[in-house]
């Protein structure tokens, strides 16, 4: 039975007559706080702390967009100085205090840009205060851009950089990139693709701090973004899981400051991938959904990668409704996907890339709910035999994966020979997830040790996943 709401008294404080008035807007409107806070970018449970005047520091963003969404002609950012001003101000001379005693000579304090205005809002083109903006960008660089952290983490290399931005030094960016991702695809993130991704980077995010021409802006930040992408998903491929994060992150600010909503789809959509691997998919689900904001400017394929995403997380909640929605969501999107419509760097996604992440939810569905693996498996052998010898990573998880089905819910003997061929490619690989799904299915085998087709991939696996 629901709990009724708490009754406020809009007459106790700034801040109760802040969150009286939301409410009363919020219920005008028929929205729930989930929905709200969806639609500003927050959580439902913070909404109902600020309605009950308990929230300690509302940023100023927030109240702008609840302006927005409620259609309160400025009133909540009108009152935001009065309720949370005085709070907001202690607590950033607070952090200003600690960023001062560990800050480096040199190193600018960072700055957060947004197409959707995440922690302030977006100057309007042409202001004063737009144009402050990109000479301080051109002027502070990557550290403008990103936490001081990623800073130190990117710092430029050894090898010089030009002294003003050129078409040339994009379409060299662009071009590693394309290359870098093909190699990560064949051979795996780990190993020499690694090393030179991690160089790549610090070489390229040096150049944010170049000089760079107005007209060039935009193709600057999304080819920077572009390779923080690979490079991040070359590092999600070796689990070195906080260089990824950091890359992706960097790789999100780039393409929020380029304005590029398909980079920032995609960089959120790793970013959800990797949350789901490392068991955080309610962490998975947010990126997902993050997304997913304003998914009217995205391409339907994009949707779907994007629909894909959620299913992975809820899959690993072992939440099965939620992921045969998300599954046919991304379904119906791909469906109307057009590979002409997407970036060049998206025509990756095609119906075995498709085909195989979806088989991903449906796997953990059979493995934590006892649902029918053939959904999953038929998925998997579609991707098995729609893949390319230039997605040798994908092919050989997706063979593996459906060995595990088999192994764990159908015919041993068929699950060895599907596992056998998979050695076949992870062996070559240079993946961490690659030799984690095997361990998996030596794990699946084990549980057969009558079946000498079985005990045989176990002990193939053992030796390849140890060498």
């Amino acid at each position: 039975m629901p709990q009724p709401m708490k009754k406020l008294n809009p007459g106790a404080s700034p801040q109760e007559w802040f969150g009286n008035e939301l409410r009363t807007r919020r219920l005008a409107e028929e929205l729930s706080a989930d929905a709200l806070g969806l639609l500003v970018q927050v959580s439902g449970d913070m909404i109902l702390l600020i309605e009950k005047g308990i929230y300690p520091s509302c940023r100023q963003v927030v109240a702008q967009r609840l302006d927005n969404v409620l259609g309160t002609e400025g009133l909540f950012d009108r009152a935001w100085p009065m309720v949370f001003g005085t709070r907001d101000a202690e607590k950033k001379r607070a952090d200003a205090d600690k960023r001062t005693q560990r800050t480096r000579p040199g190193v600018a304090q960072p700055y957060t840009s947004s197409i959707l205005g995440r922690d302030e809002s977006s100057p309007r083109t042409g202001s004063r205060e737009s144009v402050d903006r990109r000479n301080f960008l051109h002027l502070g660089g990557l550290a403008a851009l990103a936490p001081y952290e990623l800073a130190q983490a990117f710092a430029p290399a050894e090898l010089p950089h030009p002294n003003r931005i050129s078409p040339n030094e994009i379409a060299q960016i662009r071009e590693f990139a394309t290359s870098l991702s093909s190699w990560d695809n064949q051979f795996g993130g780990g190993g020499i693709v690694r090393s030179v991704a991690g160089r790549a980077l610090q070489w390229t995010a040096g150049l944010v701090q170049v000089q760079c021409p107005e007209h060039l802006h935009h193709d600057l930040f999304a080819a920077v973004s572009r390779l923080g992408i690979v490079v991040g998903a070359s590092a999600f491929d070796a689990y070195a899981h906080d260089d990824a994060t950091k890359a992706f992150t960097f790789a999100a600010d780039c393409a929020e400051e380029a304005g590029d909503w398909h980079l920032r789809a995609k960089t959120y959509s790793f970013l959800a991938r990797q949350a789901v691997w490392i068991g955080a998919p309610d962490d998975g689900l947010t990126y997902a959904e993050k997304g997913l904001v304003r998914s009217d400017r995205l391409t339907p394929t994009m949707q779907a990668m994007l629909h894909t995403a959620r299913a992975r997380a809820f899959g690993k909640m072992g939440n099965v409704r939620d992921t045969m929605v998300a599954v046919g969501q991304a379904d119906e999107a791909f469906s109307r996907a057009r590979p002409t419509d997407d970036p060049e760097w998206m025509q990756y996604y095609d119906a075995a890339q498709h085909a195989g992440d979806t088989a991903h939810a449906l796997f953990d569905l059979a493995m934590l709910a006892g649902q029918d693996p053939r959904r999953a498996a038929q998925r998997f052998s579609m991707a098995v035999h729609g893949h390319s010898d230039a997605f040798k990573r994908s092919r050989a998880i997706s063979r593996t994966k459906l060995a595990a089905l088999l192994m764990a819910a159908g015919d041993p003997r068929q699950a060895a020979q599907v596992g056998h061929d998979a050695l076949d490619e992870v062996g070559r690989l240079t993946s961490r997830r690659a030799a984690d799904d095997l361990r998996q299915l030596g794990a699946f085998a084990a549980k057969h040790p009558k079946i000498q087709d079985a005990v045989a991939l176990r002990e193939r696996i053992a030796a390849t996943v140890s060498a």
